[in-house]
């Protein structure tokens, strides 16, 4: 099983405000405890999109949290493949979904394998193979 991380749950996780954050926590504890064994993974998109406000701002204390978090043990980082690169062309070919959001449901649908698809962005919807979980509802 794997639980899979769209960028805004780690921004909502890392950078928001207390409450928010466990929240987000909790439900990323629930999905894991709910399947033994499960992996959490994110795409190493995920690694871009969140270090660019941080860098933007110069927030070199927040830059480092993100960068201990992906250098996280037990984190599967899905890098940006020609297959992964493909599958993200087919469903923007037959969704229309914007590139980035093309490339994280690729992503996590790679790796062939149960998932929680975890987001708060309701226009992965459209990607019926995606088993969306929103973590804040």
């Amino acid at each position: 099983m794997i639980v899979f991380l769209d960028s805004n749950v780690l921004i909502y996780l890392i950078e928001g405000d207390p409450d928010l954050a466990a929240r987000v926590k909790e439900s990323i504890v629930k999905q894991l405890d709910s399947f033994p064994g499960a992996t959490l993974a994110i795409s190493t998109l995920a690694i871009l999109e969140c270090r660019v406000m941080p860098l933007r701002r110069q927030d070199y204390a927040l830059l480092r949290q993100y960068d201990e978090f992906f250098a996280s043990s037990g984190l599967h980082q899905v890098e940006l493949t020609r297959p992964v690169l493909d599958l993200a062309a087919r469903i923007r070919a037959d969704i229309g979904m914007k590139t980035p959001d093309a490339l994280q449901a690729a992503s996590c649908l790679s790796l062939n394998s149960p998932h929680a698809f975890l987001t708060e962005d309701i226009g992965f919807k459209k990607v019926g193979a995606l088993n969306i979980v929103k973590p804040l509802s």
